[in-house]
Order: C-alpha cells, then structure tokens, then sequence
C-alpha cells in the first residue's frame, strides 16, 4: 500500500480530538487520521497489521516468564529483556521491529547486551556464531541475513512463504525470541564446557524449532 500527501479541510476541534488520540496511541496525527478512515471504510492498514502482530506477540509472551516485555519506543517496534545467570545477572535486551511496507521483509529482530566485560562480550559474540550456523544448517529456503557487533545481534525476519495472518505472525515471531532466548540461556549453563554447550545448545534448537518459526 503506497502513501501520498493530500490537502484536506478540518474543523479545529476535530484536529484537536484526533491529536488526542493520537497522543493516547503513541503514533502522529497522520497515521491516527488514516487508521480512522481506514477503520470506517473497513479496510486494514499495514499499521493496524503492525499492532495486530505485536498484540498477538505480547499474549504469547505473558503466557511464560522468561521474558519481560518493556515500554515501547515506537509504534513500530516491541521491546522485550531477559535475565542471564552470569555473576551479575545481566539483561538481554530484545526489539522487534516491524517493516509496514516492505514485500520480502517482515521486519528485523535486535538481540542486545550493554556491557563492558570482556569475558561476556567473547562469551555473547561465541554464541551468536553458533546459532548462526544452526541457522544455516537448519533452516531452508532463502539464506537469513543477519550480522553481530560487539554485544548486538541483527537478525533480518523474512516474509513466511506460507500466508499468515496477524496472529500467526505474532505467534511465529514469539516463537522465535523465545528459541533465541531459551538456547542463550543453555549456552550460558554449560559456559564451563564448551563441547557440551555446543550440543546443549543444538538439542534445544532443534526441539524448539517449529515450521512456522522455521519460516520467518
């Protein structure tokens, strides 16, 4: 869906009340007008798809308690943290972020551990490196674009092959924190031992991995 500039005619006291809204919403007076229009003539934007999706991740995850969802930046992105046993129990910081209009990407996952220790940046940099190339072994279809930096991994979700709607998606992309998370989390139980943590860590990939996961 393309977007282009319009001139329109308003009362003052219709702007202010749609300011309001948009206010309450998190959003601008330009999307709060298109959602309203859209809403009235029955047509679903892909903003209204974007918040469909994140209501549909944030039920998942309420349902379990390894991950904590946080306040939100933006109306297109959804953060979450996660706890790590490590000396000081340090958070993992998770961001979805949705792409409204993009046809091949459905948006990009940021894993991120603000820390200075050099011996959990080595630690967080090893793991993202392994579950890089369980990825590549693992998943089918087009390669998965992603890239580490320092303590951040950037993972690019691709659009399913297979049609999903808005709760679908939601769940496929909790699906996946939750997999990333859960293998993090066993890394760091056998940090001691790096063989096994290697097939701790493939074990839990592969029991956690579902088609739809699969496909993102």
């Amino acid at each position: 869906m393309g977007k282009s500039v319009y001139s329109i005619v308003l009362m003052d006291e219709v702007v202010q009340a749609v300011d309001r809204l948009a206010y309450e919403a998190g959003t601008n007076r330009s999307n709060m007008i298109n959602r309203i229009l859209a809403e009235y003539a029955q047509m679903a934007t892909p903003e209204q798809r974007i918040q469909n999706i994140f209501s549909s991740i944030e039920d998942a995850i309420s349902r379990q308690n390894a991950l904590q969802l946080m306040l939100n930046a933006s109306d297109a992105m959804l953060s979450m943290r996660s706890a790590i046993r490590y000396k000081y129990n340090p958070s993992m910081r998770y961001v979805v972020e949705l792409y409204p209009h993009s046809p091949d990407a459905l948006g990009e996952l940021r894993a991120s551990l603000r820390t200075q220790n050099p011996s959990l940046l080595l630690a967080i940099g090893q793991f993202y490196k392994l579950w890089t190339g369980l990825e590549c072994v693992y998943l089918q279809g087009a390669p998965r674009r992603s890239e580490t930096q320092g303590g951040r991994y950037t993972r690019r979700l691709l659009v399913p092959q297979t049609e999903m709607d808005s709760e679908a998606a939601g769940q496929a992309i909790a699906g996946y924190v939750a997999l990333f998370d859960a293998c993090l989390k066993t890394y760091f139980e056998h940090l001691d031992d790096p063989t096994g943590a290697l097939r701790a860590v493939e074990g839990a990939y592969r029991a956690g991995l579902d088609a739809e996961t699969a496909g993102l």
